[in-house]
């Protein structure tokens, strides 16, 4: 499998992954909790599937990105295993918030190697799916720490995990062959 490949295929899937998370943290009065918890652990192993493809695609060791795409995995193993270990509701929350804060900090890593790019269109965009992408995680692991907390959430834990969904197929789009700067100028 060539590198671009690779790396486009892993931005799919983690977009993909990132949007049935959102929708596994999404409150539904169609969806039973057991369907919605399930959307949440295949979309955390999508994302971690995607994020290990991503750095797989990167060849040199020491790249801010592939660091980044490295810890966001393990942030997603981490939040996973929450989901599926069976630990008292503490320990599980404490593995969410500590799986997004690690999310949020591979996102950093990817966005700051962004930053020493040249300026193109696509590059912008990354910066900006990376961003929302850092956000969103943020909003997730402060739901949680209030959650822990015994306070009100309200929809943090939503919002942030649709905004997350929305810089991963960002993200996605920018990768991908033919991206939106490309199809931009052919307009």
């Amino acid at each position: 499998m060539g590198n671009e490949f690779k790396a486009t295929l892993g931005a799919w899937v983690q977009a993909v992954g990132t949007v049935l998370s959102a929708i596994g943290n999404t409150p539904s009065k169609s969806l039973s909790d057991d369907t919605l918890t399930n959307f949440d652990i295949i979309g955390n192993e999508m994302q971690a599937t995607g994020n290990a493809l991503e750095a797989d695609a990167i060849k040199n060791p020491f790249d801010l990105t592939k660091i980044g795409n490295q810890v966001q995995s393990i942030g997603n193993l981490t939040v996973l295993s929450g989901l599926v270990l069976d630990f008292n509701e503490v320990t599980k929350q404490e593995l969410d918030i500590k799986g997004n804060l690690l999310q949020a900090l591979g996102g950093s890593a990817a966005v700051a190697d962004s930053l020493d790019e040249e300026r193109t269109l696509d590059e912008l965009l990354s910066i900006y799916g990376n961003a929302l992408q850092v956000i969103g995680n943020s909003l997730q692991a402060i739901s949680g720490i209030l959650e822990l907390n015994n306070e009100d959430s309200g929809d943090l834990n939503v919002i942030g995990s649709w905004i997350q969904a929305v810089g991963a197929v960002l993200s996605a789009l920018v990768q991908s062959p033919g991206s939106i700067s490309a199809s931009a100028s052919n307009s």
